[in-house]
């Protein structure tokens, strides 16, 4: 009898990865053949906009009917034979990723768009099929996993039922004959029939079954999905995991008001959001490498700046939270310069404070400083203020507490919550990448107050450890 069954109570037991939890930094892609048109403030949904659904298509509809002559002579399918891949190189991606600091990494298997990026049995509207005609999921999962990191493949095919208007019938998407792409023609509210619940199903588990996936990614549309069915999958993946002998993670997202999961059967994630305290349960949040909300490779967004990301990082895992960065290829497979330049620039910063990232975990307070976080929650992130060095973040492990100083600190560096300890807990006091045995002085009123040595060994944020005696 398999030890998880498919009622939540059993599948509450299964435990959090510790790998997962160690790891704090991941990297997955939107790509596809919404990667082709690269316009638009949401690229990935392109896909959708460009047939004016529910009249919210604005710029991208206007766009594709000046570009392509309009959904009517041109619809989604038509991407696909110009979706080549030609120059993706997926050893060139993992090794991108692994020099970022990224721990694990892996591809979305299939967006809202129904096209699966796998050499997939189920459906001929796959990657090795058709497009590059490569078995995008498996490259990257032998590259990936070569260089050490964990493997993790995100679905969205939850979504696929609406995302097209199969109701109507101007356009090719409520033709039967494309139903393995845009779902079965049916009416606009109808609910989702059995046949495409056992193909979200069936698609998930030959995922699985081929690629061992460490983690599973849920967008918004799994609470769509009948109960029985999200049962049975984890059930299925959790007990895959122990004939492997191997922690996997499944995500989920609390989405209009609800959990799409019992949030203690899998990790939260937060989209483009935080949390502004410290939470007893891990969490992750989903945000993107570009400038904007583009997802995809979208052209002239431009990208966020490696202080921003670094901060955005620092900042979550200090509250218990992890960060998992997209990336979005051109339609070509190459990767554009912003974003492997701002990858670089996270790679810099975490081959230096790495050691207060990886393996920690929260210390008795999340940070300090003046800058106060507003709002929180799923798309919070756009109100994040930016962070400076009278802000500070903290995190432990071993016989260590991290402080890491959001900016560059002056002569000297204070904080008020170092001052929890006691003096004769204190060992010494180093900087990472830079000197060690700092002096330091404490202050009931003050606080803990560090000589900052002249030469930092980064931008963006510095980091001091506090070594304990005991």
């Amino acid at each position: 009898m398999p030890r998880y069954e498919d009622t939540w109570t059993s599948l509450a037991e299964y435990p959090t990865a510790k790998w997962f939890r160690d790891a704090k930094f991941g990297i997955y892609t939107h790509w596809g053949p919404y990667s082709v048109p690269a316009f638009g403030a949401n690229g990935s949904w392109y896909t959708h906009h460009m047939y004016n659904v529910y009249g919210d298509g604005g710029a991208q509809h206007r766009h594709h009917c000046k570009t392509y002559g309009g959904p009517e002579k041109f619809g989604y399918k038509d991407f696909i034979p110009m979706f080549t891949a030609e120059k993706f190189d997926p050893e060139e991606w993992a090794e991108i990723f692994h020099k970022s600091g990224a721990r694990f990494a892996g591809p979305v298997a299939e967006h809202h768009d129904g096209f699966s990026m796998w050499d997939s049995k189920l459906t001929k509207w796959n990657a090795a099929a058709m497009g590059p005609k490569r078995d995008v999921v498996g490259e990257l999962e032998r590259a990936i996993r070569g260089r050490g990191m964990r493997f993790i493949t995100t679905f969205h095919h939850a979504m696929n039922w609406w995302f097209f208007p199969t109701w109507n019938e101007k356009y090719d998407c409520s033709n039967p004959e494309y139903k393995g792409l845009y779902s079965r023609p049916h009416p606009e509210r109808e609910r989702r029939d059995e046949e495409f619940l056992d193909i979200w199903l069936g698609k998930l588990k030959e995922v699985v079954e081929r690629y061992r996936p460490d983690l599973v990614w849920f967008d918004g549309g799994l609470g769509d999905i009948k109960e029985s069915y999200r049962r049975e999958f984890l059930a299925y993946y959790y007990n895959k995991s122990l004939e492997w002998d191997r922690e996997v993670v499944v995500t989920y997202k609390h989405h209009m008001g609800q959990h799409q999961l019992p949030p203690n059967v899998a990790v939260l994630d937060l989209e483009l959001g935080k949390l502004n305290e410290m939470a007893e349960h891990v969490w992750l949040t989903d945000s993107s490498i570009d400038a904007g909300s583009g997802w995809s490779h979208v052209k002239n967004l431009g990208f966020k700046s490696v202080e921003r990301l670094v901060h955005n990082l620092v900042d979550r895992v200090s509250k218990n939270g992890y960060l998992l960065l997209n990336v979005g290829p051109r339609a070509d497979g190459t990767i554009p310069l912003g974003a492997r330049e701002a990858l670089e620039g996270m790679g810099r910063w975490l081959e230096v404070n790495g050691d207060a990232i990886y393996d920690t975990t929260p210390w008795l307070v999340s940070g300090e400083g003046p800058t106060k976080a507003t709002g929180g929650g799923m798309f919070s992130e756009a109100n994040e203020p930016r962070l400076n060095a009278q802000d500070i973040r903290f995190t432990t492990k071993g016989r260590a507490i991290y402080a890491v100083c959001m900016g560059r600190p002056g002569d000297e560096f204070t904080s008020k919550q170092l001052n929890r300890l006691y003096p004769d807990e204190i060992d010494s006091i180093d900087m990472l990448g830079g000197e060690k045995g700092l002096e330091w002085r404490r202050d009931d009123d003050e606080g803990l107050t560090i000589t900052v040595p002249e030469k930092m060994p980064c931008e963006h944020a510095v980091t001091f450890r506090v070594n304990l005696t005991r």
